[in-house]
This record gives structure tokens, C-alpha cells and sequence, in this order.
């Protein structure tokens, strides 16, 4: 074995809370004879800001949590720094003489001007700095058309991107742990923000190990996904996001149960694709990437998008999915479509205020899928719902919960009343607690509809 290249590294752990098949880990393992891993509280995301998510922190804490015990397994230490990391960097390179920095690569504005400024500062002190690709099954660059731009259709991007082979996941590579006392560590920071957990998911390593042996229930995902009530899904993003798994973990398992052609399997590349538009098109942080769509007039009457936050619009399948959201941070996927589609189409609210509200309160926020799957709804993003395919709440609940089971789960004021008379609600509302429909399905279908004709027509590609 070659001797390591250095002597003492830093390894920072982000959206990548494991040891196992951890790329940028791995390769500080390998090439140091010591490597301080910790993880860094930056105040910038921790502090309260417009896209914090309280249940998505909780996560994380919890998940860092099951880190800690992982790393003493296998013989090393968790350390917890609570500054900007080119700070900390610096302070372990005058404190303990660390020769490198090791991190996984992140995709978003924030992450890459974060990653710019860690690598400035390495390079002012004159030591290393290693970026490795972990987060995605395939790298932006690395799926590109044959004149080198990128896609910016999904069927297209899919077809390219699974030609490239996925990478075996790897175990931990070797137990080389810096386990010294650093004056700077505060172990007391993940116990001074964990809370009681009330999200639908708990967080860490082992939950995430139990959905992936687990995966066996979804063989019948296609027909079965759409349903809320069955909860047939993977429930794989918060892991995903956190990296309690690595993404060729859930890639082999998803192969390994089900079969290589499972439509699960497309899942982690549309994650994929929304993460390479969010790279090569950072403009979509704030406007539609269609640039025309910007010019939509919305209405954004703040009575109307409460009634949406609280679950009080009057459509029980929005309003069963929006409390669901508000009290365990969880949302099924389909039941995201409808409540996006209803918030823009129906509401007439902008797409941005829903996005930053799902941010604020989906325990698996991941900023490039949140912003690709609101752009979708709006159709304003590419390869969206065209903007004249609406989703009609009152034709989804009674195809995906014909039997109004989920929407009695979280709707207590509709319980006793039939299936049958919850959905005829738009023309029939009872008297009672629950409020009569908000608006006219229909007619706010063709308003919004004259509205993007008029813009798309006026400003043609």
C-alpha cells in the first residue's frame, strides 16, 4: 500500500450522513493517515430564513444522531462545529495542522457559491481541496446532447443518462479517524436543536437501511402509487436528501428486488434531471425557466393562499393533503401534484409562494426537486404540464380515494358523511364545520388558461 498522501484530512459531511459507500470519504480514508470527520452547522442554513423547514432540520439531527453512532462503530468520532466552514477550516489548520479538505459535490446556487468560497480559502492556506461526485447517479456534465447542451426534456435525458453504468456501492475504506479533543468541537449543538419527533419519517442510517430492505413492497408501484390511502410509495427522498443512503444503495436495491426495468428506478432520475436543470439553469431559483411565463399576473390573495396552507379551501383532497403536510412534514407525491396544480390553477397564486411553503414544511425539502416539481405544476418549467392540463380535484379524489379513506384520516369535520357525499361537495356542500368549495373548478381552469394562451402566443419561442 502506497503511503498516504497526507497526514491529517478533513472530511465535512453534508447531504451525505453515512460511512458506508461515501465517495469523497472514502477517498479522504484512503489517502490520509488521519481523517477528522465532522459535520458544520453553518448559521446561514441553520438560523431561521425564508426556505428553513423545521421538520427537514429534524431529520437531519436525527440523522445525524445515528451518524455519531455509526462513527464510534467503527472507531471514530463525530465533530460538531457551529461557524461558516472556510472558518472552521481555518481554524483547524492552525489548531491541528490539517493538509486537506474533502467534500461531496452539491448542485444548488447556495452550495456551489459555498464550495467556491471553501476551496478559496484552501487554496490561501495552502492546502488541498477535493470535491467527489456522491449525490447523483450521474454527474451534470456527464449527460449532455451530442452538441454538448443539456437536455431539457426528460424522455431524452433518460434515454442518455441510463446508458451510463451505475458504480457498485463500496463499504468504508479503512477506520483511519482523527479522535484527538478539539477546543472548537460542541457536542452540545445536535442536543440543543433535536426536538420530540413528530414527522411521518424517522431519520438516520438504520431507518434508511429498513426502507431499502423493504423495497419488495412496491413491486406493483405502477399501479399502486397514485392511491394515498395505500401508501405504496418508496418513502425514499428524506433518505436520499440526507444521505442516509447513497443514491447507488438505492439503485442496486431497487434492482436487486424488483427487476431493472422498475419504474422506481425512473424516479431517481427525474431526481437526477431536476438536479442537472438546477445546475446548468440556476435562473429557476426565483423565475419560471420558461422566461416568458414570468410575465404571469397572479392574483396572490393572501386569504386564498391561507385557506390552501390551512386546509380549509373547500376541496377535501387538497385540504386532507395540506394538514397531512402541516402535521408530519409528509405528503404523498400525487397528492403534490394536485395541491400545486390547485394553488396555481385554481387559486391563482404564484408557484414561488407554494414552493417556499413546501420548503418550509416537507421533511425531504431538496431545493432542485421542490423548484423542478413546482415548475411542473405551473408550467412554467421545462418539460412541464402543458398549461392547458389542469388537475381537476374532485375527478382525483374520486379516482384515487373513491372511498374518501385518506380524506377522513385528516379531514375529522367530513367523517360522517357518505363517500358519495363527499364528492359531490362542489355542487352539494353540507352544513357544518367544513367550508363550501372556495372557488369554481372550472371557471378558474379557463381564466388561467386565457391567461398563459395570451402571454405564450405574444412572446412565441
Amino acid at each position: 500500500m502506497s503511503k498516504p498522501r497526507y497526514r491529517t484530512s478533513l472530511f465535512i459531511f453534508r447531504r451525505d450522513l453515512r460511512l458506508a459507500d461515501n465517495t469523497a470519504l472514502n477517498a479522504a480514508l484512503k489517502s490520509s493517515q488521519r481523517v477528522l470527520a465532522c459535520f458544520v452547522f453553518d448559521p446561514r442554513q441553520i438560523e431561521a430564513h425564508p426556505y428553513r423547514s423545521q421538520p427537514a432540520l429534524q431529520f437531519m439531527l436525527e440523522s445525524l444522531n445515528d451518524l455519531q453512532t455509526q462513527c464510534l462503530a467503527h472507531g471514530g468520532r463525530l465533530y460538531l462545529f457551529g461557524e461558516r466552514p472556510e472558518a472552521v477550516v481555518e481554524h483547524l489548520h492552525r489548531q491541528q495542522s490539517i493538509e486537506a479538505v474533502f467534500v461531496n459535490r452539491d448542485y444548488t446556487p447556495f452550495s456551489r457559491q459555498r464550495d467556491r468560497e471553501l476551496e478559496l480559502c484552501c487554496e490561501k492556506l495552502g492546502i488541498g481541496f477535493h470535491s467527489h461526485a456522491d449525490l447523483l447517479l450521474n454527474e451534470p456534465e456527464r449527460v449532455l446532447t451530442d452538441k454538448g447542451s443539456p437536455y431539457q426534456v426528460f424522455t431524452a435525458f433518460y434515454k442518455k443518462a441510463v446508458q451510463n453504468p451505475v458504480a457498485v456501492p463500496d463499504a468504508v475504506a479503512g477506520d483511519r479517524w482523527f479522535n484527538a479533543a478539539v477546543d472548537a468541537d460542541r457536542p452540545e449543538l445536535l442536543q440543543n436543536l433535536i426536538r420530540p419527533r413528530q414527522n411521518a419519517l424517522a431519520g438516520g442510517r438504520q431507518a434508511a437501511l429498513q426502507h431499502l430492505a423493504a423495497l419488495a413492497a412496491c413491486r406493483d408501484y405502477s399501479q399502486t402509487r397514485d392511491f394515498p390511502e395505500l401508501d405504496a410509495t418508496s418513502h425514499l427522498s428524506p433518505y436520499l436528501k440526507f444521505g442516509c443512503c447513497s443514491v447507488r444503495e438505492a439503485y442496486q436495491a431497487i434492482q436487486v428486488q424488483l427487476g431493472p426495468d422498475h419504474a422506481l428506478l425512473r424516479q431517481l432520475y427525474w431526481r437526477d434531471f431536476f438536479s442537472h436543470i438546477a445546475y446548468h439553469f440556476p435562473h429557476v431559483f426565483g423565475h419560471a425557466f420558461d422566461r416568458r411565463l414570468d410575465g404571469l399576473r397572479w392574483r396572490n390573495a393572501q386569504d386564498d393562499f391561507w385557506a390552501w396552507a390551512n386546509g380549509q379551501t373547500g376541496f377535501p383532497i387538497v385540504d386532507a393533503a395540506m394538514r397531512e403536510l402541516n402535521q408530519t412534514g409528509w405528503m404523498h407525491n400525487r397528492l403534490r401534484m394536485v395541491v400545486a396544480s390547485f394553488l396555481v390553477k385554481d387559486l391563482h397564486v404564484s408557484w414561488r409562494w407554494g414552493e417556499r411553503y413546501f420548503a418550509q414544511h416537507l421533511l425531504d425539502y431538496d431545493p432542485c426537486v421542490n423548484n423542478g416539481n413546482w415548475q411542473w405544476a405551473a408550467s412554467t418549467g421545462c418539460d412541464a404540464q402543458p398549461y392547458f392540463r389542469i388537475f381537476n380535484p374532485w375527478l382525483q379524489q374520486k379516482k384515487f380515494d373513491p372511498d374518501c379513506r385518506y380524506i377522513k384520516t385528516w379531514l375529522p369535520e367530513l367523517r360522517r358523511y357518505s363517500a358519495a357525499a363527499i364528492h359531490k361537495w362542489e355542487k352539494s356542500p353540507l352544513a357544518g364545520d367544513y367550508p363550501p368549495p372556495r372557488v369554481n373548478h372550472a371557471e378558474q381552469s379557463r381564466s388561467i388558461k386565457t391567461q398563459y394562451q395570451t402571454i405564450l402566443s405574444n412572446q412565441p419561442t
